[in-house]
């Protein structure tokens, strides 16, 4: 094992629907080190969001870890009991969700919300002491400490996501997981929050990963970034390798559809087709269906995490080169 504060190692996760077994997340493995910062991207159902509920074991009733280990520092999460990951959560891992409203209590007040996660870890001696805890939250993430006293309906759609990120901060943990963290606000707010999130980690020095299918949202914000396709990683490097050469032909392809605001105009391009069913997904590669490199070798074989020098992992037949 490394100091790192997160190992994931061959995880392999699925879904169990009336259709079939779903292969959400099949042989994936990082690592993130501490004040790291990393980001998930790729298209809607590629398995980021079912790697973060994983890395919780906030899982649904249908699902189920069908192999590979979780190395919350030097601790194996996947055998853990639920009692046990309970005492995890929150304080060593904890996570900003994508729909805040949903995530609150409507008849609570959220101060009192952000105080009981601190109660259920036993960080409270008094309420008032709880309360001067998160009233420095509050300020921390740009919030009037005032505004604990008021319910979900009465803020805003950005104050209740810096709600939410006070509420993951509220134990310290070592790691916060932002899933699509700005998708529902609007650009402005948008970039205030991902501004003040960046600020937050260099200031606390947090492990941070981030989930996102918007491509600017991950270079701004992220060091390393793992690129997801059909529940598997195709390529994981900094994002500066990333977005200024990209090996695998889908990140190319998905860099490449995506307009740029800097540099000169270029012509943006589609992806051919659309992912696979993962109830029964393609042999080999599982993207070859869709790419104009793929060979023979591509359609019966799976690629393995190769590395490609520099920290750099690509699974891929055809990497591409000069990009």
């Amino acid at each position: 094992m490394t100091d790192n504060v997160l190992n994931v190692e061959n995880l392999t996760m699925h879904y169990t629907t009336r259709a079939g077994e779903v292969s959400a997340v099949n042989n994936v493995s990082f690592s993130l080190e501490k004040g790291q910062s990393m980001g998930l991207v790729g298209e809607s159902g590629c398995g980021k969001t079912s790697i973060a509920i994983s890395l919780l074991k906030l899982l649904p009733d249908n699902a189920v870890i069908k192999g590979g280990h979780i190395y919350l520092n030097s601790t194996d999460v996947v055998p853990l009991t639920e009692e046990q990951m309970c005492d995890l959560r929150w304080d060593k891992i904890s996570m900003v969700f994508q729909a805040a409203m949903n995530a609150l209590d409507p008849v609570y007040k959220v101060g009192d919300q952000i105080i009981e996660a601190m109660e259920v870890h036993g960080q409270v001696t008094t309420y008032a002491a709880a309360r001067e805890h998160v009233a420095s939250l509050y300020e921390l993430v740009g919030l009037d400490p005032p505004l604990m006293d008021q319910y979900p309906h009465e803020y805003s759609g950005g104050m209740r996501q810096r709600a939410i990120i006070a509420m993951a901060l509220v134990c310290s943990p070592d790691i916060i997981i932002a899933d699509e963290p700005t998708t529902a606000l609007d650009v402005i707010v948008q970039d205030s929050l991902l501004r003040e999130l960046v600020e937050l980690q260099d200031k606390l020095n947090m492990s941070m990963i981030y989930i996102s299918h918007d491509v600017a949202v991950i270079a701004e914000v992220t060091e390393r970034v793992g690129v997801m396709y059909a529940g598997r990683m195709a390529e994981f490097a900094s994002g500066t390798e990333i977005f200024k050469h990209p090996m695998h032909p889908y990140t190319y392809g998905l860099l490449s559809a995506f307009p740029s605001i800097v540099g000169p105009k270029r012509e943006l391009t589609t992806l051919p087709g659309e992912p696979p069913d993962l109830i029964s997904p393609p042999p080999g590669c599982r993207y070859h269906p869709r790419c104009p490199y793929a060979t023979e070798i591509c359609s019966h074989e799976v690629p393995e995490f190769r590395d490609m020098g520099g920290d750099r992992f690509v699974a891929c037949w055809h990497p591409l080169e000069g990009n």
